[in-house]
């Protein structure tokens, strides 16, 4: 699996969270590893691994180290190495879980497992896909339930993604009206973006293509408001 396209997406939705904390230590940096920068991906590791060898249940460092062991079984399924891969598949997935129970409702633990699971489950196998896109959903709508009373903090780009996420999950799981609720959202609060654009298309044709889950790609450019 492939996470590099998920990277942009947990930077938006994390940037709108107050305080910064763990994640700017290593989020780059895993960016860069996913991205195919070796020497990037070896730092980050080092720092989440030195993290939790002083605190084992450190959530945040368990998430995104979890992240870089997920990342790397895909090396493994490529390469061919199918045991291999299944390790550090159960590896990687087991401490993104165990990070999620030891902080439910942390947005630094939740947008990283979410949005690399949705975003590794596209190109997966139904039976090994569909647990993993599950458990992203869920992940991005608690975000929301514990944010949608004020999105003052939020730049229209996190929001939108974050909308997305949640709507593509649930049609992808064939829960079209709750698919529909967000489409609605992006199509009636956020007119002549891109997410607009993905939602009038969802509507037209009922579904979306895997190159409509990227990242719109805006983060580069200065964040604008979202307004109500």
């Amino acid at each position: 699996m492939r996470l590099s396209t998920t990277c942009f997406v947990v930077a938006s939705i994390l940037a709108a969270q107050e305080p910064v904390r763990f994640d700017h230590k290593v989020r780059d940096l895993y960016f860069a590893g996913m991205g195919g920068d070796r020497v990037s991906l070896e730092k980050a590791m080092a720092i989440t691994t030195e993290t939790l060898k002083a605190e084992p249940d450190h959530a945040e460092a368990l998430v995104w180290h979890g992240s870089g062991v997920f990342y790397l079984s895909g090396e493994k399924f490529r390469a061919g190495d199918m045991q291999g891969g299944m390790e550090m598949f159960r590896k990687g997935t087991g401490m993104m879980d165990r990070a999620v129970e030891l902080a439910p409702r942390n947005i630094g633990v939740l947008i990283p497992r979410g949005a690399g699971y949705m975003g590794a489950s596209r190109g997966m196998p139904e039976q090994m896909g569909r647990p993993l896109l599950e458990k992203g959903v869920g992940d991005f709508e608690t975000a929301w339930e514990m944010q949608k009373s004020d999105l003052s903090g939020f730049s229209q780009h996190s929001i939108g993604e974050l909308w997305f996420g949640i709507a593509d999950g649930n049609a992808r799981l064939g829960k079209s009206e709750r698919a529909k609720e967000f489409f609605t959202l992006m199509k009636d609060k956020l007119p002549g973006t891109p997410w607009a654009k993905k939602a009038e298309k969802w509507f037209a044709e009922g579904k979306l293509g895997a190159v409509d889950g990227r990242c719109v790609g805006c983060h580069m450019g200065s964040p604008k408001a979202f307004q109500n």
